[in-house]
Formats: C-alpha cells, structure tokens, sequence
C-alpha cells in the first residue's frame, strides 16, 4: 500500500496531538464541549499540534527500524529520547507513564533491552501499546505467527513484559498487517480473532488472561453500546475503545475524534486509534489542516519515507 507508513505514523501523532489538551477530562465534560480540531495549551500548557510520549516512542521505534531490527538499538532509542528529548515535539518530554520510566531507567543502568520491562500484573498500562504500530509495517509480509508474536513480544516488553500488554499488542499488530494487505475491516477484524485465538490455543496461554480479551476476540466489539466502553489508561481499555472506535466509524477524522471524545487518556485512546484508522483510510483522507497544523511534520515526514522505502519494497 502506498504511502501506507506515513498514513499509520501521522495517524498515531496527529490522534495524539488533538488529544493531548483535554486528558484527565471527564466524557460527560467533553460530551457538552466535545474535541472537533486541535485545540491548545489546557491540559499540558503545551501550543496546537504538539504530541507526547506515545507519538515520540512510535518514532524512536520506526527511527531504530529504518537500520533493521535490533532489540538494543530500539531501547536505545528510547535511552535517548528520555535523557536528551530525542524525537520530542520540542525538545523535551513533558509527559511519561511510570513502567515506562522504570524500564528505561534499567537501560540507562546498562540493563539489556531483553530484560528491561516490567512483568508483574499491575504493569499493564497502555504505554506498549501505544507505541507499536512500527512493528506492522516490519512484519507486513511475516508469514509465521510464531514470529510474529515473538517479536511483538520482545519489543513490548522492552518496557512492558507482562502476557497481557504483550498479547494486546499483539492484537493490534495483526489486526494493523491484515488492514495493511488491503483487507475489508471486518474481513481483518474477523480473520485477526481467527489467528489470534488459534494462536493462544496451540500455545496453551493461561485461560484467564485469554478470556480478559473476549469482548475483543469471540465477540463483536464494535456491538457493544458506548457506556460499556471504558478510556483509561489501562491497555485492555485502551485496545477496546480504539477497534470500538475505528470500526464505528467511516473516516479517519470520525475515528479519531470520537477516540479522544471518549475522555480520559485521550491522547493514547487518539494515537491507537490514529495508527489503524490512517492505514486504513490512507494518508489523504487526514485533514490537510491537521497535517499542516502538526509539530515536526516535515521530520516526521522524511523519518516515514526512510522506513516506507526500507520495508515496503
């Protein structure tokens, strides 16, 4: 798909970007006064345009990826980002989640990227998550799942190790290369619940975790009314409310809008949403105001030509 790199990568930033003034806002709030275009300052005092931690972490992913794969120089990527402000909207971070910030600090120690996440139940936030669409455009054409999960697994839990962030991002990849290979949505939705689920099987996951992700996996997501779709920072959340929004929608605008609407973490809910509502609907469907209108577009432009033209031949 054409172009298809730079439609996922300012489909996470710009998702981010209308988000980022209103997080911590109530949906009822948003509801009265609901999110239609950037907005500025507000929430992180920061001006129109600017994303955060999750469109910085996407980019220092597809920035360690134009060199191949490699685990340490993805974290150390990360290291740079948060010692020295390396692909921040301006040049410093203004926002990090706190497994994240742990991790990270293991790297700085000089701990492996390998052994670097953290791993216990309550280290489930949606900072894997919002961070791995890159991985998609890599394993585009991966046709064994094994692989496939095992590098989902590895760069998640670069950061987050815990089987339920890894699985979700897992999810989302998988969903992400089927959009990626020109399915119909429903088609990828479908054959996504299909792989996923034969995949946990043959691996004999615990049934416990499995069954946190059925409204996803043996249901239809996109049935369920808005009131049972939640918007915190928590990544089943996260991962619900972005197919719940992306499948409820017909443009990337509609998408994206209604993500961050939901309230909460809206600048995660919007950058999720972003990576698979910009693969799908392509690059020209995002408003142009909104691509103008972005910080760092022109760098975030030449890194995404880099990647399309290293993995998309």
């Amino acid at each position: 798909m054409e172009n298809s790199v730079k439609a996922g990568i300012f489909g996470v930033c710009i998702g981010d970007a209308l988000g980022v003034p209103v997080e911590f806002k109530k949906r009822e709030d948003l509801k009265k006064d609901p999110v239609t275009g950037y907005l500025e300052y507000m929430s992180w005092n920061q001006p129109k345009g600017t994303w955060s931690d999750d469109s910085s972490l996407t980019l220092c992913l597809a920035d360690a990826l134009t060199k191949g794969y490699n685990l340490e120089n993805i974290g150390q990527k990360f290291v740079k980002w948060n010692k020295y402000g390396h692909w921040t909207a301006h040049g410093k971070l203004f926002d990090i989640g706190g497994t994240t910030k742990h991790s990270i600090a293991r790297l700085i120690k000089g701990e492996s990227a390998r052994f670097s996440g953290n791993i216990f139940e309550e280290d489930n936030g949606n900072g894997s998550l919002m961070r791995i669409i890159p991985l998609a455009f890599y394993l585009k054409d991966e046709k064994n799942i094994e692989k496939l999960y095992q590098t989902v697994k590895e760069v998640s839990s670069i950061t987050h190790g815990h089987f339920r962030s890894v699985f979700a991002c897992f999810i989302y990849v998988v969903f992400a290369v089927q959009l990626l290979q020109g399915k119909e949505r429903r088609e990828a939705y479908n054959h996504m619940q299909k792989v996923v689920l034969e995949y946990g099987e043959i691996q004999g996951f615990n049934p416990k975790e499995i069954e946190l992700f059925e409204r996803i996996l043996k249901n239809d997501i996109s049935n369920y009314p808005e009131n049972h779709i939640k918007s915190s920072g928590y990544v089943l959340h996260s991962l619900e409310a972005s197919l719940w929004c992306f499948l409820n929608s017909e443009s990337y605008s509609e998408a994206v809008l209604k993500a961050v609407n939901l309230g909460e973490d809206t600048d995660t809910t919007g950058a999720i949403t972003g990576g698979i509502a910009g693969i799908y609907y392509g690059f020209e469907n995002i408003p142009e105001e909104w691509v103008s209108e972005l910080v760092r577009k022109d760098d975030i432009e030449t890194l995404c030509n880099i990647l399309q033209d290293k993995l998309m031949k």
